[in-house]
């Protein structure tokens, strides 16, 4: 941890690789959850006794509408909304402020 530590271009690259290994494993779930989702009788076999765990969250922040036209609810989708602009805002942001980062030679990561 102390070799981590004390070098911030490799900290920095930690963590992005941490984030890179957790969304890939959400997006995964949540694309194998989807397959196996049967929302037939959503009283007596709700998600969570179908044992999803990400597509119950997803739901919790908001995410029930796609852009594709399905919706979790098994309702037609009208207007989606504009959550995915929002995350691709945050996304570019932080591109910026890792090249930032990275341009200041304070994240250089190098011998």
């Amino acid at each position: 941890h102390t070799v981590v530590l004390n070098d911030p271009g490799r900290l920095l690259a930690v963590h992005i690789m941490h984030t890179a290994l957790v969304s890939g494993w959400a997006g995964s779930m949540a694309l194998y959850e989807l397959a196996v989702f049967d929302p037939s009788d959503p009283v007596l076999d709700p998600m969570w006794r179908q044992g999803m765990f990400v597509i119950p969250f997803m739901t919790r922040l908001g995410i029930t509408d796609s852009w594709g036209g399905w919706s979790i609810s098994g309702g037609t989708v009208t207007n989606p909304g504009i959550w995915v602009m929002k995350v691709w805002q945050v996304r570019i942001l932080c591109f910026l402020a890792c090249v930032s980062w990275q341009r200041s030679g304070i994240g250089y990561i190098g011998t």
